[in-house]
């Protein structure tokens, strides 16, 4: 990928960027809402386990289950028929839907099986009770997650990026909206035992509610895109049968995925049971879903932002043969990708605590549950390279209409994975249990990487790996040197401001006050000298992000600001 063509990727993806920094931002906020109305308890895991079961379906679409479909089905479709793909559109949109709406209304009537399988067996009646009353009301979003994924990729074919990007702020808005009154009119002690069934309701309604809304504030977006959507049910002759073939596969990935996190949840609910019988810091489900919320931030704002502008055009390579070009495409994506991933994974690694109490120390997550989310928070900073490393590779395949590759490469993942967690579960104390969910989580997707990259250098016949190695070992060293920059301005403001907290279970235990200035210079410092590092080490990837990004922002003088 030349310097141009990154800047071209760079433009496209800064829209969308500015959209997830929002819409994780109020994501963000929206978390520490639901954590200081809930907590971190059993209360906060019934609920967590409810929600899960939609949400780890939307995780899974948009790790590639539909746009493994879509956007290359689409794109090919659009350049090669008369009506650019539109009637194309219709159908696969119609079938699509159709499957999504018989899944939601199977899983609502099966609520109370699928939480006796995700909850731990050491739940108490009224537990298990609570959690299937949230599912029944969640497990409708699965609709609309498949509602704005479709239409998501509509707008993406057409090279429209921006909306999909903004649209989760109104869902954020409704959660945090119901949280705070949930705060206002109730407070912050409510228990399993305590919360009434109109507030359940409530609580469940609104949750599939702020969905609903963000999936169809797309359809003014995609119909000025110039598509208006009109529902066929003449499957046949349509070529629908290969773009089945090709989900095939992907259905199979997200089952391979929806087992590994059983494992996840099963765990995770069983340790916050054992740390209530313990008396030690609550630890759950909730501990790990918020603690995984802050560690896709980065991999949304960054990795997703860029992959998916440069999707389309891995596929119109693909369309022509182009492999090689693919293979460029891919390794100068990872390269950009890595230039900011990797000083933000170092940055979870070492400021982890201080981003706990800062973020959920408030209401019912104030206290140790609080840094103790910010623990798995650094726990999560160890996978954050491999983890958008492999959402890189992914497109790959999916540009070249490969699904059954990235399906194996699932099966391999999930083999290592699952086996480790458990293992290390197990052998961990009580205070430990969720920290090595995270820790098992990120070791085993650097192990499976190598496996995948490996295997997408065979078929694309090279991704530049020399230079890639060499590109990411430069990173790295800038990044090592800005991390250790940050910390030594953090570290004493921190002290500065407050004392160390004695009782805390981290080294960098601080209380609130103490550890927000000690995270805002920690993250001007380490940008800083990040940036003042990567020119010395000659990182063009940086370079790049700081020449492109900033005008896109700022207003180019030379007419570049528009997507």
């Amino acid at each position: 990928m030349t310097n141009g063509e990154s800047g071209a990727v760079l433009r496209s993806g800064a829209l969308m960027a500015a959209g997830t920094v929002l819409s994780r931002l109020t994501g963000v906020l929206r978390d520490i809402a639901l954590a200081a109305a809930l907590g971190f308890g059993m209360l906060a895991d019934t609920y967590a386990l409810g929600n899960a079961l939609p949400n780890i379906v939307y995780i899974l679409i948009i790790g590639g289950a539909l746009n493994a479909v879509f956007v290359p089905q689409l794109v090919r479709r659009m350049q090669r028929d008369d009506d650019g793909g539109d009637e194309y559109a219709h159908r696969l949109l119609t079938l699509t839907g159709l499957a999504l709406l018989v899944l939601s209304i199977a899983a609502v009537l099966a609520a109370p099986w699928l939480v006796r399988l995700y909850a731990t067996s050491d739940y108490q009646a009224a537990e298990l009770d609570l959690a299937v009353v949230f599912a029944r009301y969640c497990l409708p979003q699965i609709f609309f997650y498949g509602l704005y994924t479709m239409l998501s990729q509509v707008l993406n074919a057409r090279m429209r990026f921006g909306p999909p990007m903004f649209t989760p702020i109104i869902n954020n808005i409704v959660m945090i909206a119901t949280a705070v009154g949930f705060v206002w009119l109730v407070g912050t002690d409510l228990t399993v035992g305590s919360i009434s069934a109109t507030q359940t309701a409530v609580l469940g309604i609104a949750t599939t509610t702020g969905i609903a809304l963000q999936a169809l504030a797309l359809i003014p977006f995609v119909r000025a895109a110039g598509y208006s959507w009109r529902p066929r049910f003449d499957f046949r002759g349509w070529g629908l049968g290969k773009a089945g073939s090709l989900a095939g596969w992907t259905i199979g990935l997200v089952l391979v995925n929806q087992l590994g996190f059983l494992v996840i949840s099963r765990l995770a609910t069983t340790a916050n049971v054992l740390a209530a019988q313990a008396g030690t810091v609550p630890e759950g489900l909730a501990t790990y879903q918020r603690a995984y919320l802050v560690f896709m931030l980065p991999h949304s704002v960054i990795t997703i932002s860029l992959v998916t502008a440069l999707l389309p055009r891995m596929s119109k390579a693909a369309a022509a043969n182009d492999l090689r070009r693919v293979g460029a495409d891919v390794a100068g994506g990872l390269r950009l990708v890595g230039a900011l991933i990797i000083p933000a994974s170092l940055f979870l690694l070492v400021f982890g605590p201080a981003i706990g109490t800062v973020l959920f120390d408030f209401g019912a997550g104030a206290g140790g549950a609080a840094e103790y989310t910010g623990l798995v928070v650094s726990a999560f900073g160890i996978g954050l390279l491999p983890f958008s490393a492999f959402y890189v590779l992914l497109r790959g395949w999916y540009a070249v209409e490969d699904t059954r590759t990235p399906f194996l490469i699932t099966v391999i993942y999930n083999v290592i994975a699952i086996p480790l967690t458990i293992a290390v579960f197990m052998l961990v104390p009580v205070e430990g249990k969720v920290i090595s969910l995270a820790v098992s989580y990120g070791v085993a997707y650097w192990l499976v990487i190598v496996v995948a990259w490996w295997r997408l250098n065979r078929r694309l016949g090279g991704l530049d790996s020399t230079r890639t190695a060499f590109g990411l070992v430069r990173i790295t060293a800038a990044a090592l040197v800005s991390v250790a920059v940050g910390l030594g301005v953090a570290w004493p403001i921190g002290k500065f401001v407050g004392s160390a907290d004695q009782s805390g279970s981290a080294w960098f235990a601080l209380d609130y006050w103490p550890s927000f200035f000690a995270l805002i210079s920690g993250v001007a410092a380490m940008a800083l000298a990040y940036f003042g590092c990567a020119r010395l080490f000659r990182v063009t990837e940086v370079q790049d992000v700081i020449s492109t990004l900033v005008p896109r922002f700022a207003g180019s003088r030379k007419g570049t600001s528009g997507p």
